[in-house]
């Protein structure tokens, strides 16, 4: 069985009815298995770069009010694509950007499965009244294993090592501020500089032992904390954090907590809030899908429920600016959201 067919066969445990919430699993997502030496790790079953480039060429056929657009080269020359939604120039823009590390999938698995679902009836009304663009993976040298510097030690089995860092070692999230890799500048130039983009949400994975009141999270959030920005835009990135919140911990599998980043503003959360005057979220889900640290990956067990998580995010942010409910979203929550911590291992 292919990849693909593979993943076509898990992609029907996520469960796309995000109009409704889905009957809770026997774990919550936080709770869901550790690797711990015993977990299957197993790339094999996650798209290549080939396979993800092939999904959206396939809907771009598919739905008229779809547009693919290449915006540049990754350094070993793989094209970066964005799928547009552009409905009237003058509806709010939203972009969601995934996998600046290469080693972080499930959010670009959701990000696929949220386009084949703005191409459904599910999605009416929705692309009336809001503009939508989804960058998918921007560092699909580091997804593929295609980099220019040693692989040992990395965990996960499937023929394919996915880093973190581009092909050059380069963090793609800490190039926000200098641009000096081509995935970094595709992503300004022609996407951050060429559309009027009103909220971003950067999709990431994090490691596994992070908690909120004593429960492991299923991901965790965060506004720009950089002094620099704006405060009309640090209220929309909270409103926009509101929305994920209200959507994901309300599920019952969903458990979210406040990540602990830093100001700097080399990273997109904090340096494309203060440059471009976006209200940005950063969304950190549970668990890697390839790392040298065992604490980082998580068994795929979880699979189905994290790429769930990423749909659910995309589509109820999508719709409450779509009708305008975001602008009357409580940010109070964030007065009493913890910081997450890290639970002690034996």
């Amino acid at each position: 069985m292919t990849s693909s067919r593979k993943f076509a066969a898990l992609s029907l445990a996520v469960l796309l009815t995000t109009g409704a919430t889905a009957a809770a699993p026997a774990f919550a997502v936080g709770e869901g298995p550790n690797y711990g030496g015993h977990e299957t790790i197993n790339t094999s079953i996650l798209r290549s770069y080939d396979e993800v480039v092939a999904e959206l060429k396939n809907q771009d056929a598919r739905q008229p009010a779809l547009e693919l657009e290449v915006i540049g080269q990754s350094v070993k020359g793989r094209d970066l694509y964005v799928a547009k939604y552009i409905s009237n120039p003058d509806n709010p823009t939203i972009l969601y950007l995934t996998q600046q590390h290469g080693n972080e999938q499930l959010t670009t698995e959701g990000a696929l499965e949220f386009i084949k679902h703005l191409g459904t009836g599910k999605s009416r009304g929705v692309l009336e009244g809001v503009n939508i663009l989804v960058v998918p993976m921007l560092n699909p040298d580091g997804a593929m294993g295609d980099v220019n510097f040693p692989l040992d030690g990395y965990i996960a089995d499937g023929g394919r090592t996915l880093t973190r860092a581009n092909a050059n070692g380069v963090d793609l999230n800490r190039d926000h501020v200098n641009k000096l890799q081509p995935e970094t500048q595709a992503l300004h130039n022609n996407v951050m500089r060429a559309y009027d983009i009103d909220y971003m949400i950067d999709l990431h994975h994090q490691g596994t032992q992070s908690e909120r009141d004593g429960r492991l999270v299923s991901g965790s959030i965060l506004y720009p904390t950089t002094a620099n920005v704006a405060p009309a835009v640090l209220e929309g990135s909270k409103r926009l954090g509101s929305v994920v919140f209200d959507a994901v911990d309300s599920t019952g599998w969903g458990h979210l907590g406040r990540y602990v980043g830093g100001t700097a503003e080399t990273i997109s959360r904090n340096g494309i809030a203060v440059e471009y005057g976006i209200s940005t979220l950063l969304f950190e889900m549970r668990g890697m899908s390839d790392n040298t640290a065992e604490s980082a990956v998580l068994g795929q067990k979880s699979n189905g429920y994290l790429i769930r998580q990423t749909v659910l995010t995309l589509d109820a942010t999508a719709r409450a600016i779509a009708d305008g409910s975001i602008n009357s979203a409580d940010t109070s929550f964030w007065d009493t959201l913890a910081e997450q911590t890290t639970r002690p291992t034996e």
